[in-house]
């Protein structure tokens, strides 16, 4: 009885396959593709917790990234993402088409957001270089190779990727966390970032200049923070050598990673003059710099997301981490 129902099922399962073959077979208009498999798929981790910042006495702010990575089980260099704000948000799930084509050329790729206005320097810079110790602290985890980490942002967070790429050994920013693992970098791209608070309105006219000197504009409550019981507030420039210390040209010196210093020649927000005296005073300072104007380009508008740019970034980041 038993060999004669799995005699039953065997004939039904032929038949059945003899069927499908026959309808693929006879299946009118039908088309056949064959496909190569070149790209590996890539896996999106998110709301992943990488620093807890206390918040007064009772309370604590969490602060999250979110990780693309390849499907693999390779050792991968790592590149970490800071999104431009003007210093008011950081929203990190921007700047999607260079973040998935760094993934898709092999790097695990994270995007960290960090503490904003209100919140006053350095809280924006600590919270980076946590994110920067965070993966090099979990490197066996998502498969990266601790020795290879990159970061690159755009505007306000071209900012904070050159104030982490400058302050490698510069213990004091390194708060929270995982504080027993460094938060130095290998590579930094900065995309029309801002170098200098006292100037970013350089070579503008003269209204655009003048809304720099208020203590009302992001740069100064950064700095100084919001007129508030003591404090009546301040504009950039009120206290220089705080500035200073603030911007990422008071921080450069010898053997810093490499940069990529990418700017608009039509940039209305943030001064081209930003990116040219960082990359004058990179090279002063012999470190390996590439600059590229590109011509048209505004702040943030669509040239950034075209092929030719995102292309010329991962191809940086594999020279410099590959």
């Amino acid at each position: 009885m038993i060999g004669r129902f799995f005699g039953v099922c065997a004939a039904v399962t032929m038949a059945a396959s003899g069927l499908a073959q026959a309808a693929q077979q006879n299946a009118a208009g039908k088309e056949v593709i064959k496909v190569s498999v070149n790209e590996t798929q890539v896996d999106v981790i998110s709301n992943v917790v990488f620093s807890q910042v206390p918040m007064g006495r009772r309370n604590s702010r969490p602060l999250y990234m979110t990780i693309l990575t390849p499907r693999n089980d390779d050792i991968k260099p790592a590149v970490l993402y800071f999104p431009g704000g003007g210093f008011t948000s950081a929203d990190r799930e921007k700047y999607l088409e260079m973040r998935l084509a760094l993934a898709k050329a092999g790097f695990v790729v994270a995007s960290a957001e960090y503490r904003t206005v209100p919140d006053v320097y350095p809280a924006p810079v600590v919270d980076a270089k946590a994110a920067v110790r965070y993966l090099r602290a979990n490197a066996e985890k998502y498969h990266i190779n601790p020795q290879k980490i990159g970061v690159f942002g755009d505007s306000a967070g071209g900012y904070v990727t050159q104030m982490v790429a400058f302050t490698g050994e510069e213990k004091q920013y390194d708060r929270g966390e995982h504080t027993d693992v460094s938060s130095e970098v290998q590579a930094a791209v900065t995309i029309y970032g801002i170098s200098d608070l006292t100037n970013i309105g350089a070579g503008y006219p003269q209204e655009v200049q003048k809304v720099h000197e208020s203590p009302a504009v992001t740069e100064a409550l950064l700095v100084h923070g919001p007129a508030f019981g003591t404090n009546p507030g301040s504009s950039i420039t009120a206290d220089p050598d705080k500035a200073r210390e603030a911007s990422p040209l008071g921080h450069i010196k010898q053997g810093l990673p490499p940069m990529l210093v990418m700017h608009g020649s039509n940039d209305k927000l943030v001064s081209p003059v930003q990116s040219e005296q960082l990359y004058e005073a990179l090279v002063q300072a012999g470190v390996s710099v590439d600059y590229v104007v590109v011509e048209g380009a505004g702040h943030g508008d669509a040239y950034w997301f075209q092929k030719p740019i995102i292309e010329r970034v991962v191809t940086w980041f594999e020279h410099h981490l590959k």
